[in-house]
C-alpha cells in the first residue's frame, strides 16, 4: 500500500481512539501534514510529517509506512515514528507544577460535583492556552 487517508491512519496507528474523532480532529484544523491543513481524506504516504495538536502540546509523528487497518500496540514503532521534540513533551509537566487545588483538611476525595468544577477550570486553562498560541 503506498497512501492511506489520513483520518484512517491516524485511527490505525492508534493516535485517535476512532476512526471519526481523527476525522473531527482534521477538520478542526488540529492536524497538519507536512505543514499544510488537511482534508480528512487527505493521502499520506511514507516520509510525511504529521503534525498533531492536543490541549497544549503539539505531538510530531512520521510516517514510516502508511498503514489502513488497526495495529496492535506492540506494531505501532513499525509504522509509526514519534518525533515530538522534548521541548513539547516538557509543557504535560507545567499544570501539574503551576496549579494547586486548596480543600480544607480531613475533607477527603472531591465530590463529582467539586472533580467537575476542577476539570471545567483546567480545560479553560487549556483552551486559553490554545488561542494564545494563534
Amino acid at each position: 500500500m503506498d497512501t492511506v487517508r489520513i483520518d484512517k491512519y491516524l485511527w490505525a496507528v492508534r493516535i485517535f481512539k476512532t476512526r471519526s474523532e481523527a476525522a473531527e480532529a482534521v477538520r478542526g484544523n488540529r492536524v497538519s501534514v507536512n505543514g499544510s491543513n488537511i482534508k480528512p481524506s487527505r493521502e499520506v504516504k511514507a516520509g510525511d510529517t504529521i503534525s498533531v495538536r492536543r490541549a497544549m502540546v503539539t505531538y510530531t509523528y512520521r510516517v514510516v509506512e502508511p498503514v489502513a487497518a488497526r495495529q496492535p500496540a506492540k506494531n505501532v514503532p513499525q509504522f509509526c515514528e514519534n518525533t515530538t521534540p522534548q521541548s513539547e513533551l516538557d509543557k504535560l509537566n507545567i499544570p501539574r507544577e503551576t496549579i494547586f487545588v486548596f480543600r480544607e483538611r480531613g475533607t477527603g476525595r472531591p465530590t463529582k460535583k467539586e472533580r467537575r468544577e476542577i476539570d471545567s477550570m483546567m480545560e479553560e486553562m487549556y483552551v486559553d492556552d490554545e488561542f494564545d498560541d494563534e
